[in-house]
């Protein structure tokens, strides 16, 4: 990609920004600008600062050193007031988080008007805002029905109504966290595209991500956090995917690969199971895993796959079909008996199903193993001996903790993640869901989760993994399935699979359409 031309005006730079919390430094002395029509992406480590920063950017933390300077109307850097994010919009900066933030009963049109009109309004001026929207839409190629409800809109639409919010507001300056999270390649690309044009016309971008694919294809600028401190500043053009990811751990990291296998007599099968009800509904789903494979299932966030995970977890009362784990039928098992069985999950949201964050690391290791010898005597949990096992998983797993008596909820996500990695395949079980196993990890967990995953394979559990990331698919499966509205496909080989067959897929489209 093509810079912005050398002398364009900074509009924005932080500057010497200082974040502790308590012992922590989140953030040690960060300086960073951004000019305009400049897209620069923002890399780190979970726990590296990132959204640290852009809380301080935005007004939610205050800044224990430094401040953020924004370009004025006269062309100087003023100092944004700290705290304030009504400030932080009033100065032109617009904030598309991960996790939407949109009202899913009212319009794209009624979600983007939200808040920018006075209380004591007589009277709604709707006619110029949508005359606004429209001239934004021709003008960024952004098009959503402003009409339909947020919750009748695909995940990439909603992703639109969120930018056209910053854009309404007059941004100059737009922040986006892991914007291609639940997105299919071609409305990744879409994004990319239409934030290109959008820099061309003037505007900053900053863009958190994890896929060193996207950044190298779709930044100018690449600026690396480590342990709270800018590590590198760099053209994208000078880099290297290799070089990023080194820069994010400190170390060099070594490429996951899935070696050829031979997979073993089917361990694991859901047929004819309809189950769940509303959006998330599973309708006539089947599916065979085999001993030593892994079975990958693709599909945009909110087309059944919690439901699918439920399921084969025990935590979802199936209406019709059958679950059947190494010849046993757990249609109406309950997840102790399931557990027993030899299946163990690694689940979607690892902080709400995966751990329960007042207990300590030590704990909720144990937890799903609770009435075992090793863990209670007579009813009398043996809190010791769980500390002492706590000990040896930690330094297997590499759980970056203060101690096994540290709060869970204390932990970075990736170290939650490890966590649960080590709850699960500890216990050496049959069958391994992972869903959506690296969301949001960096490149050094995200190694590891594969490693773990692949090292399951090779002693030969079944594993289902469940993922929105189609690298990680083509990476680890041995076969993919594609789950759109409630339906599964059939499983394919992945070796005669491609991201263009499994994207259009995704978006409900026959996959012989890419070829």
């Amino acid at each position: 990609m093509a810079p912005p031309a050398a002398d364009a005006p900074v509009l924005l730079r932080l500057d010497g920004i200082t974040k502790r919390f308590g012992a922590l430094t989140a953030n040690g002395d960060v300086s960073l600008d951004l000019r305009q029509g400049e897209i620069l992406a923002l890399l780190g480590e979970n726990g590296a600062g990132k959204t640290t920063l852009m809380n301080i950017l935005f007004g939610h933390y205050v800044a224990d050193e430094g401040g953020v300077l924004v370009k004025s109307e006269d062309a100087d850097l003023v100092e944004l007031e700290p705290g304030s994010p009504h400030a932080a919009l009033e100065a032109g900066i617009g904030m598309v988080h991960q996790h939407f933030t949109l009202a899913e009963n009212l319009s794209a049109f009624d979600n983007i008007l939200l808040g920018t009109e006075p209380l004591a309004a007589i009277k709604s001026a709707r006619a110029p805002a949508r005359k606004k929207l429209e001239d934004l839409m021709q003008r960024s190629g952004l098009t959503v029905n402003l009409d339909t409800r947020i919750s009748q809109l695909s995940v990439g639409e909603k992703q639109r109504v969120e930018i056209l919010k910053a854009l309404y507001r007059d941004a100059r300056v737009l922040v986006l966290d892991e914007p291609t999270a639940v997105l299919t390649p071609q409305e990744s690309d879409t994004l990319f595209a239409t934030l290109t044009k959008l820099a061309k016309d003037g505007l900053g971008i900053i863009f958190i991500s994890h896929k060193l694919a996207e950044v190298m294809a779709s930044s100018h600028r690449i600026a690396v956090l480590r342990g709270g401190r800018k590590v590198a500043d760099l053209p994208t053009s000078e880099c290297s995917q290799r070089q990023l990811a080194e820069l994010m751990v400190g170390h060099e990291i070594t490429e996951t690969v899935r070696e050829p296998g031979t997979p073993g007599a089917p361990l694991f099968a859901l047929k004819e199971v309809s189950a769940g009800h509303g959006r998330d509904v599973i309708s006539n789903v089947s599916l065979e895993l085999l001993s030593g494979e892994i079975l990958g299932i693709a599909g945009v966030s909110g087309n059944g796959q919690t439901t699918l995970a439920r399921v084969i977890s025990g935590l979802e009362t199936v209406e019709m079909g059958t679950v059947v784990l190494d010849g046993e039928d757990l249609a109406q098992a309950s997840p102790r008996t399931v557990i027993d069985t030899g299946l163990a999950r690694i689940p979607e949201d690892r902080h709400h199903d995966g751990i329960v964050g007042a207990m300590t690391v030590s704990e909720n290791l144990a937890i799903e193993a609770i009435r075992k010898p090793e863990n209670q005597r007579f009813g009398m949990l043996r809190f010791a001996a769980m500390r002492e096992r706590a000990k040896d998983l930690i330094k297997a797993y590499d759980i970056r903790c203060q101690s096994e008596a540290s709060p869970a909820r204390l932990l970075s996500g990736g170290n939650i993640q490890k966590i649960v990695l080590a709850r699960t395949l500890e216990t050496q079980p049959k069958v391994v869901l992972a869903a959506q196993p690296s969301r949001g990890l960096d490149v050094g967990a995200t190694s590891d989760v594969h490693k773990r995953l692949l090292a399951a394979r090779a002693r030969g559990a079944g594993v289902i993994l469940i993922s929105e990331d189609l690298d990680e698919l083509m990476r680890l499966s041995d076969r993919i399935a594609v789950i759109h509205r409630g339906h599964l496909s059939e499983a394919e080989p992945t070796e005669t699979l491609d991201r263009g067959k499994l994207g259009l897929r995704m978006a409900g489209h026959d996959g012989e359409e890419a070829a």
